[in-house]
């Protein structure tokens, strides 16, 4: 196959970060100029046969623009987005929308029911602080448990979680949900990939495939990343080619591969890259090339992750990686120490207690501040379910695997 092929390297997100004030009456036009830009990134892509998959928007922390005063206050504010999305919406892209940071108490509170009531619209993240001995903030740490919990409670088969995470140490500009947040980059747009299809397909191009483990991941490396580094390019000098309206700006590209249940799995990378199923031993080497293939490109400005993604919910190979009990949770956070994104997505027991989702919080958020790196906690506890059943997600973004047990 012809690696060159825009086929194989989907525009996963196009995503504008906006900041909206508590004048309501201005967000029409806010929202309108933010989507006005992805549009026209979206047609330049088009044009040169890359497809787009999403266009999103990210405000600022919501607190600033919403009334949080009432659960009924905010999501009065909600509903008003909504329509002005709504009314946007008119070439076929789907618009998605995050909230933005949530930071007090009260915010945190609720987020519950803002998720269950506007879901894709309500896309939110609670950023977890460490002192300078790297100690994280315990007491956010419990707001979010309990807001955990109470999504699994309320939204069906507590797939509302998939609309909230926990970030340590992760910067702005995250141009993928429900992590991305800003303060003050209004005006900013960054382009997330979705490549998984184009490092298979690099990796079953190797003509010459050494026996010799080193040699043979050198070889993996630099095919990957001379397909990937085509493909950045391309799309960096698209952007550069497209105007954008005052005030606007290209502020980088997150180059990790975002992997969905529609592509090619990462399991499958791992096996291409010589691991016999995802979890057998070599999966940190691995884990640890495929990092270094995102961290490396030349003449991007690398924003947001950056990393290795292993979502177990959003890539089917993951999925059914742990029907067949080849990882653990443990096993993911190990992988997070050489590369990302931390939990994400991860079904766990409906009664697990909050004193161990604290816990595992609060083990992501050392390795986060002790190694200098971003990471998440993606959550799903599923009522009803105990390690090892099945879920039975609807969702369209989700496939179903088996629930991991929590240590």
């Amino acid at each position: 196959m012809n690696l060159h092929s825009p086929d194989l390297c989907r525009v996963r997100a196009v995503t504008a970060f906006v900041s909206l004030t508590p004048d309501a009456a201005g967000w029409q036009s806010a929202l309108a100029d933010a989507n006005r830009q992805c549009d026209r990134l979206a047609a330049a892509f088009a044009t040169a046969d890359y497809t787009v998959q999403s266009v999103r928007i990210v405000a600022n922390p919501f607190g600033e623009y919403l009334d949080t005063s009432s659960p009924a206050s905010a999501k009065q504010g909600l509903a008003r987005i909504r329509d002005i999305l709504s009314s946007l919406n008119q070439n076929g892209l789907r618009i998605r929308f995050a909230v933005g940071e949530a930071r007090t108490a009260a915010e945190i509170a609720l987020l519950p029911e803002l998720i269950r009531d506007y879901g894709d619209l309500a896309n939110a993240c609670v950023n977890i602080a460490a002192d300078a001995d790297g100690i994280p903030d315990h007491a956010q740490i419990a707001r979010c448990t309990a807001a955990v919990q109470k999504i699994a409670r309320i939204t069906p088969r507590g797939e509302g979680n998939f609309n909230f995470t926990v970030n340590y140490n992760c910067p702005p500009l995250i141009p993928y949900f429900p992590a991305g947040y800003h303060h003050d980059a209004h005006g900013s747009l960054v382009v997330g990939l979705e490549t998984p299809d184009l490092l298979a397909a690099a990796l079953c191009a190797l003509n010459d495939q050494p026996a010799d483990p080193g040699d043979y991941q050198r070889a993996a490396y630099h095919a990957m990343h001379r397909a990937l580094q085509h493909h950045t390019d391309a799309v960096q000098a698209i952007i550069a080619a497209t105007t954008l309206d005052e005030g606007w700006h290209y502020a980088g590209m997150d180059t990790s591969a975002a992997p969905s249940k529609n592509c090619t799995s990462m399991a499958e990378i791992y096996r291409l890259l010589r691991v016999p199923h995802f979890g057998a031993s070599g999966s940190i080497a691995a884990s640890a090339l495929l990092t270094r293939v995102f961290k490396t490109l030349n003449n991007v400005c690398a924003v947001g992750f950056s990393g290795l993604m292993l979502a177990v919910t959003e890539d089917q190979g993951l999925a059914d990686a742990s029907r067949d009990n080849t990882f653990d949770l443990r096993a993911l956070l190990t992988y997070s120490s050489v590369c990302g994104i931390g939990l994400d997505t991860v079904p766990i027991p409906g009664d697990t207690p909050a004193e161990k989702i604290n816990a595992i919080m609060a083990d992501t958020a050392a390795m986060a501040y002790r190694l200098n790196k971003p990471l998440t906690v993606r959550l799903f506890p599923v009522p009803g379910l105990n390690a090892g059943d099945i879920t039975r997600f609807t969702s369209d973004d989700l496939c179903n695997c088996a629930v991991l047990a929590v240590p």
